[in-house]
């Protein structure tokens, strides 16, 4: 947790106010993989005629569309609210009556094993950097690079519909564009995996491989509810 001396909104966003992570932008990606899969292995059978592939594509990106808009939605107010609590927690430190109940406050917003190894006195000077901040905004809110964001959410989202609705438009042939379709999402899933693995220090490889077997078991499960 960091505070500069200004409270204020930033010009930019920062990772900690709206902007998406690797670990934001594979957990969308792998939702709306997740999404398509499913829509597209629950409706696939029921599909004929020449016109197939089109309709699966509609439907799927459909799909994706409506939720796309809410995870963006979503992000907005989960920034909004973000900058909430750390308003409110600036304010409680202000109010605090005494330097020991400031240092409380501050020391019950960090995360467990920072708590554990700061002591009071490494907390004092970030107590009174929050105390002597000149200027605050009346409230959270959100600004242009937010919706922006939030725009990269939707598309993620969206986006990831294409490879798995795609064979269907491709390919005449529904059960071979079914397969490719479930192979390019495995392929995406495990890359996915892969990136997560690194970003988090994890053996990047097995981390892929368990992302693609989530997939393998997600497929499994639709094809025996008859996708």
């Amino acid at each position: 947790m960091s505070f500069s001396t200004r409270y204020q909104e930033p010009p930019a966003p920062l990772p900690s106010e709206s902007g998406l992570d690797i670990v934001d932008r594979v957990s969308e990606m792998c939702f709306g993989l997740f999404m398509a899969l499913t829509f597209v292995g629950a409706v696939s059978t029921g599909l004929s005629g020449p016109d197939a592939g089109h309709t699966m594509l509609r439907a799927a990106l459909g799909c994706n569309l409506a939720w796309g808009l809410a995870d963006a939605l979503m992000h907005l107010v989960n920034t909004l609210a973000g900058r909430g609590r750390r308003l409110s927690l600036v304010l409680a430190v202000k109010r605090a009556p005494d330097a020991a109940s400031g240092i409380g406050i501050v020391r019950e917003a960090m995360p467990p094993l920072i708590q554990s190894i700061m002591a009071d006195v490494d907390l004092e000077p970030l107590r009174l950097n929050l105390v002597n901040l000149p200027r605050l905004p009346d409230g959270p809110r959100l600004h242009l690079h937010d919706v922006l964001w939030a725009a990269r959410v939707f598309f993620i989202v969206v986006l990831s519909t294409f490879p798995v609705a795609l064979p269907f438009v491709l390919l005449d042939d529904i059960p071979r564009a079914l397969f490719v379709s479930r192979a390019l999402t495995l392929a995406m899933l495990f890359a996915g995996g892969f990136a997560l693995g690194r970003h988090a220090g994890l053996n990047a490889w097995l981390a892929g491989l368990g992302m693609t077997v989530l997939g393998v078991l997600l497929t499994m499960a639709i094809i025996a509810l008859g996708g």
